[in-house]
């Protein structure tokens, strides 16, 4: 499929997987998407900046790529921000067209339904968009698709008109008269609202004025605090509704001075932020931020869970905003023919940007697609035309194209090219799955893991998805003949679980292919080191694991689907299983008892785990701790000797004399772990016996359940 990528201060179609269909979604064929000027031309100039400027206007995101290079090392965060800036980034966030399919769990929409779709990375602009429920609205009977597709606009403007509360016969003021500033007038109209518009621009104040503005001002003219005073007998308005863009904190000085006492100004659009105290005090006004398009926005339980909040205590949420605006749009309570400017095909993207850069600056521009016919099918790309599988390499399948398995992984593929080639990427969002094919030379990109799976040349798989589909996509796997590699957990259930062991115990006499979950600590040198001096020990070990794990809020997405317990306290037991070479017998678990609900039990856990052999580890894994001290610290105890390995940085010995071990950062086995599967694969052995695999999966179950 075509969609639109920002890409070295462009936007062009390029041509892109078709995303794939999960759970609470509903896939959309596109007819319109809607082109914000304000917010995507930004967007656009950003990405033609060099790299300096762009960190010094987003030191957020600068600060992510320090702490990056702090944990992998500077060489793979700077490849990790190279590849967006090369390949640019996906935009849009509005768009209409027409139901192809919908995901499990999808209520009162089906195939064939006229929907508009809303979300910045979701309602993109591309032939096909995947769109969880909540922010996908049914298009009422009669309405044009064209009109449709500036949903999440009218979602913004009229929550900014409800934040401002403006009642019939009041007075109301909009400042900017750029798409967002013209619907809201028409709001406001539409509920007796007398309206005076402000913008410097002349043919769009002609604009307000036909949309039924009572009053309208440019203030490089006039004086727009004494015409709004003037205006409404030396009271001032009741509220204003500031929609413009400006780094400048002037023009919300004067929407301050317009108000009249206890009114209220509402932030919609973007402005310089130094408020006077004398503005605001003696009037003592209400200033407000409007937050996109209502209630649930970034809620992830609303917007990505589908978890509606109930109509009675929320009446406008944002789906029900956009829902009514379509209505009002259908009815025509609102009018947009004298502000849909021009309507460009995908394929002229580039071109379509560049007018809203031009001197006649158009209000709204809209992209056209004719995708309504079998976008489902277009899953797949070619990306290197020249890949030449080669004799003695494997050729692996990535599934899933997150940062750790493109900051981590493939760098160290790269490194082994005499052992691995990626020959192909899977990702539900095929732009992403393309840029990583793209960089790492691979065959060609998919969102369909079918495409892999009955491909004969690829020998392995290589899961690096969310955790709650890894077995179900090992499974799938392994039942098409592939060897796995799969990010931890194994599973995040026993039922999953269990359905892998069936898969190896089912009495079949064929050759099965090799499976290894990523415990890469065991195969570090640090690990390696420690096993070195303790295998041949006399009596049995006492471990001690501290794990300083990091705070995460209560209602991240971390602690779905088994939580931290399942999703990463496996990587410690399987490292003190590896060093003791003992089953384990049992696991006794305790955890803490918070006073309220910003800190989770789950997260802060004291672990016994006693072996077969007599060896204990006692393992300490908790959230509260400060984030400046180390994340891991493993005490290994036996025959008088101890050995403590310090964030996989530094190994010290007391008592025994160990290899001295130092780094910058830690090294925490990724590398040598992929040397152990190749080997494995290559030799037909397993690297980590499917039984420690097992074990230590069910361990995370029984902590997390006790």
């Amino acid at each position: 499929m075509l969609q639109a990528i920002i890409k070295k201060g462009k936007v062009i179609a390029e041509e892109v997987p078709a995303p794939i269909l999960s759970e609470g979604e509903v896939l959309i064929a596109v007819s319109y998407s809607c082109i914000s000027a304000g917010t995507e031309l930004k967007s656009v100039g950003n990405s033609g900046e060099n790299l300096l400027v762009r960190a010094m206007k987003q030191p957020e995101n600068l600060k992510k790529v320090i702490d990056l290079a702090k944990s992998q090392g500077i060489a793979k965060a700077f490849s990790k921000v190279q590849q967006k800036v090369k390949y640019g980034t996906p935009t849009g966030y509005s768009n209409a067209g027409v139901v192809i399919a919908i995901g499990e769990g999808v209520n009162g929409l089906k195939v064939g339904d006229k929907v508009a779709a809303a979300g910045a990375g979701l309602a993109n602009h591309a032939e096909y968009v995947v769109v969880p429920q909540n922010l996908v609205m049914k298009v009422p009977e009669g309405l044009d698709l064209q009109l449709a597709s500036t949903v999440t606009l009218g979602g913004i403007a009229l929550q900014g008109v409800r934040r401002a509360d403006l009642r019939m016969g009041e007075f109301g003021v909009v400042i900017g008269a750029g798409i967002l500033g013209l619907l809201t007038v028409q709001f406001l109209k539409s509920s007796g609202v007398r309206t005076i518009v402000s913008d410097i621009n002349e043919d769009r104040l002609k604009i307000a004025k036909e949309l039924g503005a009572d009053l309208v001002i440019n203030p490089s003219k006039g004086d727009l605090v004494k015409t709004v005073l003037d205006y409404t007998g030396g009271h001032g308005a009741d509220g204003i509704i500031f929609t413009a863009a400006t780094a400048s904190s002037d023009p919300l000085s004067d929407a301050f001075k317009s108000c009249k006492k206890k009114g209220r100004v509402i932030l919609v659009g973007v402005s310089g932020m130094e408020i006077k105290r004398e503005d605001i005090y003696q009037k003592e006004l209400d200033f407000k931020i409007s937050t996109s398009y209502g209630p649930g926005r970034y809620d992830r339980q609303y917007e990505d869970l589908g978890h509606d909040y109930p109509y009675a205590y929320v009446r406008w949420t944002e789906n029900r905003n956009m829902s009514e605006y379509l209505r009002m749009l259908q009815e025509g309570k609102i009018k947009l023919d004298l502000l849909i400017n021009k309507i460009y095909p995908i394929e002229e993207a580039e071109k379509a940007y560049a007018s809203l850069q031009g001197p006649e600056k158009p209000i709204i521009v809209l992209l056209s697609y004719n995708s309504i016919e079998g976008g489902e099918n277009k899953a797949k790309v070619a990306v290197n035309h020249d890949f030449s599988p080669k004799r003695g390499i494997l050729n692996v399948a990535l599934v899933g194209a997150g940062s750790f398995a493109t900051a981590m992984h493939l760098p160290n593929m790269e490194k082994m090219k005499d052992k691995y080639a990626l020959y192909a990427v899977v990702n539900r969002t095929g732009h992403k799955g393309k840029s990583v094919a793209t960089h790492f030379n691979a065959k060609y990109a998919t969102s369909n893991i079918d495409d892999v799976l009955n491909d004969e040349k690829v020998d392995l798989v290589f899961i690096t998805t969310q955790h709650k589909d890894h077995a179900s996509l090992v499974l799938r796997s392994l039942r098409a003949g592939k060897h796995v590699f799969v990010e931890k957990p194994l599973a995040t259930n026993q039922e999953d679980l269990d359905k892998i062991v069936d898969f190896y115990n089912d009495g079949s006499t064929d050759k099965k292919p090799l499976l290894l979950t990523g415990f890469n600590r065991r195969f570090s040198k640090y690990a390696q080191e420690i096993n070195e001096h303790t295998k041949s020990r006399i009596n049995p070990l006492y471990l001690s694991y501290r794990i300083n794990a990091g705070f995460k809020m209560a209602d991240d997405a971390i602690h779905e689907h088994g939580g931290r317990v399942v999703g990463e306290v496996c990587h410690f037991i399987d490292l003190i299983s590896y060093l003791t070479g003992s089953p384990l017998i049992s696991v006794n678990v305790d955890k803490i008892s918070p006073n309220n609900d910003q800190v989770r039990a789950d997260d802060n856990v004291a672990v016994i785990l006693k072996y077969q052999d007599g060896s204990v580890g006692n393992l300490q894994y908790f959230s509260i701790g400060n984030k400046d001290y180390q994340k891991e610290n493993l005490e290994v105890h036996f025959d008088g000797k101890t050995i403590i390995m310090d964030d996989f940085k530094k190994l010290t010995g007391h008592g025994v004399k160990v290899k001295e071990l130092l780094g910058k950062v830690p090294e925490k086995g990724q590398f040598e772990e992929l040397l152990h599967m190749y080997e494995a694969i290559t030799e037909g052995k397993w690297a980590i016996t499917l039984e420690d695999m097992v074990q230590t999966t069910r361990a995370t179950f029984l902590i997390q359940n006790d």
